[in-house]
């Protein structure tokens, strides 16, 4: 699948005397007179292929940025492959945007083993990796990936030292139990809770694991309650998500459960799970969800929702997928708009590591887009929120898992 976000070609009648003075075609790649060609992978197919939204609704976004003129005078062309959610498929998909389609950077593409499977590639070819699709907290070591940003969302090492902190401050003794997924992703949570509960970790911990190919994972989840655990935290993406809420509930397992903010959609997640099941459940948070009535006059969510409405008509607005690639494809517009004419490798990257105080609309108020170089998460605040058995409340004040 290619979704391609381009409006009409146009020509400036100046573009013939300002082009020859910028920089040379080779030192701005994916850039000309008229267009910045950016590129990116989803899994439109395969076992996540829910998170498809997220690259729809930057397709979206960018379609009306063109019809209000692009940046600059250009418009963003984003070209969005699908790999299926297969590492190797979103290695070939990048090689073909990097070689072939000649993209300026890479921009939200979905997943933590399969940004780190592009990762060096696209150094070697000195190719902004911006705001991937992934919480992981590896993405923020400058050493190992010098031209990444995180997305902008929540860190999942971040998010778990929060699940754990709060934990222990409901019961010091708490025995932990771990649903996660075999790689990067699942793992950042496992660092996570460590993090907070050190030395301790192994005693009070138990943890299995499932691979993304897996019908089920009923199995690991009887195993976890004869651990005698008392928090159950979830690091698991929508549909095992779903079947680890489900499975507690049907074998009479009640423990405080944490559940990742990747899986918290009521629609594609609790509601397959049983709303009587998922009732309790936490979560943190750190944009604003459509379907909270406290946004119902909010002046931000009535623009996410005329934007939906007339550039993704498809998309299902209970879907906060939508509201994330909103967020992402607003944060690379500043930084393209802050690159200006300079739209060279070198300033784009310095752009990004240069964001102050950004706020976004659909970010939760108090949280902003802030990197440096640095520091290069966007985002490090969250707000705790508990499922009541119709949608998510959110309480307590904003915290940082830094």
């Amino acid at each position: 699948m290619r979704f391609v976000a381009r409006s009409g070609a146009f020509a400036m009648l100046t573009s013939a005397l300002i082009w020859p003075l910028a920089l040379s075609a080779a030192e701005m790649r994916g850039v000309t007179a008229t267009e910045i060609r950016i590129g990116q992978t989803m899994p439109y197919s395969g076992p996540v292929s829910a998170f498809g939204a997220l690259g729809k609704g930057e397709v979206g976004y960018f379609n009306m940025l063109n019809e209000r003129g692009g940046i600059g005078g250009r418009k963003v062309n984003l070209i969005s492959l699908d790999d299926g959610y297969a590492p190797p498929k979103t290695v070939e998909q990048t090689r073909r945007l990097v070689e072939s389609d000649e993209v300026a950077l890479i921009f939200s593409s979905i997943g933590t083993a399969h940004n780190t499977a592009i990762a060096k590639y696209l150094q070697g070819k000195n190719i902004p990796q911006l705001f991937v699709g992934s919480g992981a907290s590896k993405f923020a070591d400058i050493a190992q990936y010098p031209q990444a940003t995180l997305g902008v969302q929540g860190p999942f090492r971040y998010e778990a030292r929060l699940y754990a902190r709060y934990a222990l401050s409901k019961n010091p003794n708490a025995r932990f139990a771990v649903i996660s997924q075999n790689d990067d992703f699942g793992r950042d949570y496992l660092l996570g809770l460590k993090d907070v509960l050190g030395d301790n970790y192994d005693s009070i911990v138990t943890a299995a694991t499932y691979e993304v190919q897996d019908p089920t994972i009923d199995s690991q989840i009887v195993k976890l309650k004869s651990s005698g655990a008392d928090v159950f935290v979830i690091a698991a993406t929508p549909k095992f998500a779903a079947q680890s809420i489900r499975k507690a509930f049907e074998i009479g397992w009640r423990p405080l459960t944490f559940l990742s903010n990747v899986a918290v959609w009521v629609n594609t997640v609790l509601e397959p799970a049983g709303l009587e099941a998922s009732t309790g459940v936490l979560s943190t948070a750190y944009v604003k969800d459509p379907d909270d009535p406290a946004w119902k006059d909010d002046a931000g969510v009535k623009a996410w929702r005329e934007f939906m409405t007339k550039y993704v008509p498809d998309g299902d607005q209970h879907d906060n997928n939508y509201v994330n690639s909103y967020n992402s494809a607003m944060a690379l517009e500043a930084v393209l708009k802050a690159c200006g004419d300079d739209l060279s490798t070198e300033n784009i990257l310095k752009q990004a590591y240069s964001i102050r105080d950004l706020e976004l609309p659909m970010l939760l108020p108090g949280i902003k887009v802030n990197t440096s170089p640095t520091d290069h998460v966007p985002v490090d605040q969250m707000q705790f929120m508990r499922f009541n058995g119709k949608s998510w409340e959110r309480f307590g004040e904003l915290q940082t898992g830094n």
